[in-house]
């Protein structure tokens, strides 16, 4: 598999995005118990919109973690040398 070019500032740009979602999944954990008190999970809608919130959470992290995973940092200036102008 060939790996996708990245730029150091892209790269801190998703690892801080990654480091703010995983500090997200107690908070959504938390609301997904507190609706879980109110009873009924069937017409429980905030249940369902936390466990909805969880999954694209969940989603966005495995996202990340793979495009970090197979990237390759790329110096974006010497790119930039190259071309002719």
């Amino acid at each position: 598999m060939d790996k996708t070019p990245l730029t150091k500032d892209g790269e801190k740009k998703l690892q801080e995005e990654l480091r703010n979602l995983k500090l997200e999944r107690p908070k959504i954990i938390k609301a997904i118990a507190e609706a879980r008190e109110h009873g009924d999970l069937k017409e429980n809608a905030e249940y369902h919109a936390a466990r909805e919130q969880q999954g694209m959470n969940e989603a966005r992290i495995k996202d990340i973690e793979f495009k970090l995973g197979n990237s390759e940092i790329i110096d974006n200036k010497k790119e930039t040398k190259n071309e002719v102008i």
